[in-house]
This record gives structure tokens, sequence and C-alpha cells, in this order.
């Protein structure tokens, strides 16, 4: 039987290939659709709140060297700036010599400062009339010992030699309205000398302890506590006040302990010496020594 070869194959149905799809988009469409404006109330919030973060943040770079006037908020409880301050001049810390540390400083263990004695020394305000025996430079413990009553002094003359007081270095002025002032720095050979002189010789407490010759009662400055919070950490502060009725000028002083320096500070008027710049002279001068 003879086998027979396939004949050409019937063609089958159709077959319809659809057209090629257009490529697809590299990210679907973004649609913008705008955001609601903010209440014109919270726009002037924001500028409010906006405004204020970049007062404190100034503010808060410039306390770090600017101990200056004191500025409203620098002083708790000083409510304006027309209550009697003085305009002190832009304040800041001296350089201190290569390596050297400040007095509250770890290692520093006899809280020394090596900065120039006299460039601690608190300026005179404006409009003040500087005092040319005690015009920011050295001065004498003589000079010293005179702003006590004369039955102490012969005993603080001895005592500042046997304390090794090392340099003394004054300021004073007067006012327009009359408030003399005068402030005394006295360099020791640690704070634990600065301290002991205070502490035995001075003996401030309840009152100022040794008189001055203008003030032979004193008594604790009670306001003063509202603003002992702003002196310097590892510092002392402790003011007093002549009461009334006072022989016609009221003195006010204050012994401020930093380290090795000893201040102390006197403001006294005829008629009774005004607290408010007093208490701000105290803090400036303890800043400076901080």
């Amino acid at each position: 039987m003879t086998e027979q070869s396939p004949g050409p194959a019937e063609p089958g149905p159709a077959v319809l290939v659809p057209p090629p799809l257009p490529p697809m988009p590299p990210q679907p469409p973004v649609v913008h659709i705008p955001a609601p404006r903010p209440p014109r109330r919270v726009l002037r919030a924001v500028a409010r709140w906006t405004a204020a973060v970049v007062v404190f943040a100034g503010l808060g770079t410039g306390a770090a060297y600017g101990i200056s006037s004191m500025e409203r908020s620098d002083v708790p409880g000083l409510a304006t700036r027309d209550d009697g301050r003085w305009d002190y001049p832009r304040l800041s810390l001296p350089a201190l010599p290569s390596g050297s540390p400040r007095p509250f400083t770890p290692g520093n263990t006899a809280e020394i400062h090596h900065a120039d004695l006299r460039e601690l020394l608190l300026p005179a305000p404006a409009g003040a009339t500087g005092d040319k025996k005690l015009a920011g430079g050295w001065v004498s413990t003589e000079q010293y010992v005179s702003e006590y009553a004369e039955d102490r002094r012969a005993g603080l003359r001895p005592a500042l030699r046997d304390y090794a007081v090392r340099h003394i270095a004054a300021r004073g002025w007067t006012m327009p309205d009359g408030t003399s002032s005068r402030v005394y720095l006295l360099r020791f050979q640690s704070g634990a000398f600065a301290q002991a002189f205070k502490d035995m010789e001075i003996e401030s407490g309840a009152d100022a302890g040794a008189p001055l010759v203008r003030a032979p009662t004193t008594e604790i400055d009670e306001g003063w506590s509202e603003f002992a919070r702003d002196a310097v950490e590892g510092t002392s502060a402790e003011l007093f006040v002549e009461p009334a009725p006072y022989d016609g000028t009221q003195v006010r002083q204050a012994y401020v302990v930093a380290g090795d320096t000893l201040a102390l500070i006197v403001h006294e008027k005829k008629g009774g010496a005004p607290a408010v710049p007093f208490r701000q002279t105290v803090i400036l001068q303890n800043q400076l020594l901080g």
C-alpha cells in the first residue's frame, strides 16, 4: 500500500492581533490642590511667637558676656525703667592671662582671680562725678580702714597684715541726686582668707558687724532676699541698711565674698539712700567678680 503525502493545510479561522498599548507614564500625574490658608489670627499668633523666640535667643546670647545696665528682665521686681536704676555702661569680664582659669573653675581650688583687680571694679554710671581720691586704682590699707569707726581701725590694720591682703582697689562717685558711692575690692591669698577676714574681723551677721563712720547701727536689708538669686553661684552677698532715725544721712552697705576677693560697697545720701540703685550696684559688682 502506497503511503500518501499530506496535502496543504486548510486555513484556520482568522486571529485578530490588538494594536500595541501606549507606554505607561513613569509616575502618575500629580494634581496640585492648593492648601487652605490659615486664618489671619493664626498667622498673627505665629508671627508673635516667632518674634518672641528671636528676642529671647538674642537675650540669652548677650547675657553670657553682657552684664550691662540691667534690662527690665534682669532683676526680678524692678518693674520699670524709671524706678531709680542707674545707667551703667555695658560691662564685660576682663581678659585673663593665657592659660589662667576663672576663679570658680575646677582645679582653681584657692578661687584666685587672675585678672587685674582694678579691671574688676564696677565703673561709675552715667551722670556720675568721679571721686579723684578713689579713681579706680590702688589704695592703701589706711584708706580702706578710714571707712570704719575710729575705735575699730586699730584692730583692722594688723588684721589686714595677718590675713595677708595682697591688693586693695577702689572707685567712688557722686550722683546728681547727691548719692555718694564707694566700692572697695580686697584681694587675699585665697578664698579661705577672704572669708575668714570677713567672718572674724568684720563679723557681719545680724548686722554689718564693724560699724562704718557714718553708720553706727545697721540691720539686714530685708528686700535683698528677692534679688539674692541673681548672685553668681559660689559667691555670697550680705546687704545692710541704717535704720531710721538716722542722723541726716542714711548709709547702705554690702559685703560680697567672691573667691579670694572681698568687696565693700557703700551708698549714702542725705535724707535717705534709695534701695534700688544700691541693690543694682551690688548685683553688677557681684557678677563682675564671678
